[in-house]
């Protein structure tokens, strides 16, 4: 059969289905998958401003600016809500339930060095939802179906996309900071219910979330309270290209510590992927077949997001520039079952700028 293969440099798409706010799954239309593809991820160079959201079987991406959101709200049963690492964002849990009582900045609650993991004021990095603090699932506690359970949250808003342009083969993602907020969290029937104000203020803004099982979650800007777009629908992507804030071996603890080039999987739609490592890429990625595929193998990604992370790069240093690692490449299985061998072939462009990710793809059959 002959392959189609398609090279995507496209502007950034920015989705626009957020608006049905009912909470039953609308089925996505099933199409034969592309079967090979190109794809250059539309990240935007050194500053990295954008979040990018590939569907391998249609060949397609998506992206959203990554500091235009700060929670988003789980649509599944659970009552979760996570805050966007792609900024650098941190909360902490305050033991009041006022929203309208005066706040101050804590510096310690931010992500870096000094924060151990332990700490909670950020989500697990794995993708993992439940948990009971302490660095486990979510930063924000489980909104409670009790309202006097859902405590005040201070919160680190994190940094704006930069905008200085670094030396060739280094990032600049950090911008201005963004300030900070507090917030509450509570419920009503099957909606969330945000209220949210400056640390200064007496008073707060309200808004009202409702759940819709077509996405993973319902994103909220809380510098203009309002919904903003930002993933596809739950099942029409695989592979997200963000900065991130993850754990760090710190002795026997972890720290907070933050990623530029880093790549999770949509492990909330069923993307599933393991890493084949090799010494000799080229012959090997091409023999490998379906019949190689070890299905044991994609057990871990069930659970953690970061399975592909950024083990397909070197972030080089003083002495190197930055470089794709040549001796791995990966197996992707999507929700509809569809099973992709890919391998990346750049991660800057020719004038060796970083945030120019490019990889290949093949569907196994």
């Amino acid at each position: 059969m002959k392959k189609s293969v398609f090279i995507l440099s496209f502007a950034s798409l920015i989705l626009g289905s957020c608006s049905d706010d009912n909470n039953t799954a609308t089925p996505d239309p099933v199409k034969p998958p592309v079967e090979s593809g190109i794809v250059k991820a539309n990240v935007g160079g050194p500053n990295q401003p954008n979040q990018v959201f590939v569907d391998l079987s249609a060949n397609q991406q998506i992206s959203a600016k990554r500091d235009t959101w700060d929670l988003g709200f789980a649509t599944g049963s659970d009552f979760r809500v996570i805050i966007n690492g792609s900024v650098k964002m941190a909360v902490k849990q305050l033991d009041t339930n006022n929203i309208d009582a005066v706040q101050t900045a804590d510096a310690s609650v931010a992500v870096g060095y000094s924060t151990l993991s332990t700490l909670g004021y950020v989500d697990d990095p794995t993708g993992t939802l439940k948990g009971n603090g302490s660095g486990v699932g979510t930063a924000i506690a489980e909104i409670s179906a009790t309202d006097a359970d859902n405590k005040v949250y201070l919160v680190n808003m994190g940094f704006e996309v930069g905008t200085t342009t670094p030396a060739a083969g280094s990032v600049a993602l950090d911008g201005e900071a963004r300030g900070w907020k507090k917030i509450r969290i509570t419920r009503n029937a099957n909606d969330y219910v945000v209220q949210y104000a400056d640390l200064a203020s007496t008073t707060h803004n309200t808004v009202t979330i409702s759940k819709n099982a077509d996405y993973n979650f319902t994103f909220l800007s809380l510098k203009t309270g309002q919904k903003v777009d930002v993933q596809p629908r739950a099942k029409q992507w695989d592979l997200s290209f963000t900065g991130f804030t993850n754990y760090y071996p710190y002795g026997d603890s972890s720290i907070t510590y933050y990623f530029a080039d880093f790549i999770t999987t949509n492990v909330y739609g069923g993307t599933k992927v393991y890493m084949v490592e090799t010494e000799s890429i080229d012959t090997d990625y091409a023999a490998f077949k379906k019949a190689n595929v070890q299905e044991a193998s994609f057990a871990k990604s069930v659970t953690d997001q970061r399975i592909i992370g950024d083990t397909w790069r070197n972030g080089g240093g003083p002495s190197s520039q930055p470089s794709i690692k040549d001796t791995r490449f990966y197996i992707i299985k999507d929700a509809d079952g569809n099973i992709f061998k890919l391998r990346f072939r750049a991660l800057t462009n020719d004038a060796g700028e970083r945030g120019n990710p490019v990889f290949e793809y093949e569907l196994l059959k």
